[in-house]
């Protein structure tokens, strides 16, 4: 069982649940970027993170610049990358 879905998501999240045939392709995509060891790995190590940290529901666990991890809102850290990322 995955996450629950935000309560207030955000423009990409709202273009996904409005477009089933994109995200049918996005999650294909991603599956396949997402199967590899390298990405595997990365994931293992924030899991170890994350359970050390216990954050509450809607949150991650992010990167800080210069090394390190915080606590904040999923919406807010997941923005910072994609499209708006320059």
């Amino acid at each position: 069982m995955g996450p629950k879905p935000s309560p207030n998501p955000g423009r990409t999240a709202r273009y996904y649940r409005s477009n089933p045939e994109a995200r049918k392709k996005h999650v294909r995509d991603n599956t396949k970027i997402n199967d590899s060891p390298e990405k595997r790995a990365y994931r293992r190590e924030l899991m170890k993170i994350r359970r050390k940290k216990k954050p509450g529901a809607q949150q991650d666990v992010s990167h800080r610049p210069g090394g390190g991890t915080t606590i904040e809102s999923r919406k807010s850290n997941r923005a910072r990358g994609g499209a708006k990322r320059k």
